[in-house]
């Protein structure tokens, strides 16, 4: 019913082409984010008598109100991933003050508005620092228990900063916190866990089996009574105490199944910013060890947008929604297995959001640890072989999310090199794992 393609700039000349946007394919959230289909943009005839044709009061955003209704009305919208326009501008033009066209900028955020108004959808828009680029903040309907769940092996000190963190640090308080504890050693954490005994908000579950980190959380979760799942590592500490509303928020929208927080480390750089399926091979964080305070590639590292997969270092999701997809899958133990939990959410119909508005920092696998003994190594491998026969399609077809045109060995949105590398080894590794998907079928 609806299509568009994507595009670049050309000088006037048109001797340089520049700023090429290279897009997703349709992606509600980050439409609701900024125009991102702008240029150019296909319609039945239909649809549009349908939805209507351009309204004088959205002028300066016309196209954004226009591609709103269009996409409300539409059966499918379809994403062709090559630059078939070139905006004709002046390479100085790009430094003008934004402020000058704040006119267009309000219609947009108008465009917003009346599109969740004709959806029915509850939500406060606002402006960014970066205009052109909104933020649509939905409000917590009701007060749902949430179950949080916090594996653990040791670490008193982390677990302690992590349990304070969410008693003093956040906002709502509706929660339930479910400690699985997992083969400790030391005195020092029982004791600890003698002292929580009293705390009516916490329950303590003993994982006695090896580790295993999908079947510790499916075990947790059989046992939460929350309508809402939280899966957290015991090593996050959040940095704004609005975080959980602000998840719960995206989360209750009927659509979404799940979603992930912006990650950072100590140092202000980032962690997690949502995961690209493809990336170094299986999936793969993106903007890892950019400034925390930078914005990324048109913004994405802070923008809400849906994305393929996210992590369960801090994943919310509808627990309806994660016994529907069979929860997390046992025979990935280690790693991916949130990514393809996501990825049974998403084939089930729902959306799996990256909100940079929670954000919370993170240590990774300070608890695990390396990754680097035989036995690690070869069970790693393992599950990549998993993850290659069960979602051969989007690891061929590339991530909806992102764009073919775009690299799967770096994290920052850059271009694919255009030897076509990175085709010849992904050939190389397909036959390898055509041939062991046999002991998973």
């Amino acid at each position: 019913d609806a299509l568009y393609t994507d595009e670049d700039k050309v000088t006037t000349e048109l001797d340089e082409h520049f700023q090429p946007h290279l897009k997703p394919d349709f992606n509600l959230d980050l439409l609701r984010s900024n125009n991102y289909i702008c240029h150019f943009f296909v319609v039945r005839k239909s649809i549009v008598e349908k939805a209507g044709g351009f309204r004088k009061e959205f002028d300066g955003a016309q196209d954004y109100d226009f591609i709103f209704r269009c996409t409300e009305n539409a059966g499918e919208v379809l994403h062709v991933p090559e630059i078939l326009y070139h905006w004709r501008t002046h390479k100085a033009s790009t430094a003008d003050n934004p402020a000058s066209k704040m006119y267009a900028f309000e219609a947009g955020k108008r465009a917003i508005e009346a599109h969740l108004e004709r959806t029915g959808t509850k939500g406060e828009v606002s402006h960014t620092q970066d205009l052109g680029f909104y933020r649509v903040k939905y409000p917590v309907q009701g007060k749902p228990l949430v179950s949080v769940i916090i594996p653990n092996k040791d670490e008193k000190e982390t677990l302690q900063t992590c349990l304070e963190m969410l008693e003093k640090n956040t906002g709502y308080q509706n929660f339930e916190i479910i400690i699985v504890e997992n083969n400790s050693t030391t005195d020092e954490i029982f004791r600890y866990y003698k002292e929580l005994s009293g705390n009516r908000k916490i329950h303590l579950l003993r994982w006695g089996k090896e580790f295993n980190y999908s079947a510790i959380n499916n075990f947790a979760a059989a046992h939460a009574k929350g309508e809402y799942l939280l899966f957290l590592n015991n090593d996050v500490k959040s940095i704004n105490p609005d975080w959980l509303e602000e998840m719960l928020g995206v989360c209750q929208r009927p659509e979404v199944g799940g979603v992930g927080a912006k990650l950072i480390y100590p140092d202000n750089t980032i962690q997690h910013a949502g995961c690209v399926i493809g990336m170094g091979g299986i999936a793969g964080h993106m903007f890892v060890d950019m400034p925390a305070d930078r914005t990324g590639y048109l913004h994405k590292a802070s923008l809400l947008q849906d994305m393929s997969a996210v992590t369960a270092a801090c994943l919310l999701m509808k627990k309806e929604v994660f016994e529907q997809a069979g929860g997390f899958t046992e025979e990935l133990a280690v790693a991916f297995n949130d990514v393809d939990l996501c990825l049974k959410v998403r084939k089930n119909g729902y959306l799996i959001v990256y909100d940079p508005y929670a954000k919370l920092y993170h240590m990774e696998s300070k608890t695990r640890g390396a990754e680097d003994s035989k036995e690690k190594v070869r069970r790693f491998q393992t599950e990549i072989e998993y993850m290659r026969c069960h979602w051969i399609d989007i690891l061929k077809n590339g991530d909806p999310c992102y764009n073919k045109n775009l690299s799967l060995t770096k994290w920052n949105y850059s271009l694919k090199p255009i030897l076509g590398m990175e085709t010849e080894a992904g050939q190389k590794k397909e036959k390898t794992g055509r041939k062991s998907c046999r002991k998973y079928q």
